[in-house]
């Protein structure tokens, strides 16, 4: 008896691979096992990188904060342990907005605490 191939699922398969590689330079785009391999490593780039995104934006926004509180005479660690004392519900995302964005406001904030 023939062997039975499932030709269709494999097709299939590569066609998604190939896919995704679209837009790939040279072989890697078009040629199946060198395809495969990139579109396999830039998955795992894609999942490594949404986990260290949140970690870069936090320390970008820590760097915001802690120059906009040392024009103002105080420290990040300072400022955000005025903050906790105060009560003041504000995350690091908008701290470091109000920072590089709208001075008056931080600047606001900074009084309220001093």
């Amino acid at each position: 008896m023939p062997r039975s191939v499932n030709s269709v699922a494999s097709r299939a398969k590569r066609k998604r691979v190939l896919e995704l590689a679209k837009g790939y330079f040279g072989r890697k785009k078009n040629v199946w096992t060198v395809a495969k391999n990139a579109v396999e490593k830039g998955l795992v780039y894609a999942y490594r990188d949404r986990k260290a995104k949140k970690r870069d934006f936090r320390t970008l926004w820590i760097a915001r904060i802690n120059a906009g509180a040392r024009i103002h005479g105080l420290s990040y660690s300072e400022l955000i342990g005025k903050l906790k004392k105060a009560g003041i519900d504000l995350n690091r995302k908008v701290l470091a907005d109000l920072a590089m964005n709208h001075p008056a406001a931080f600047e606001a904030v900074v009084k309220k605490l001093k």
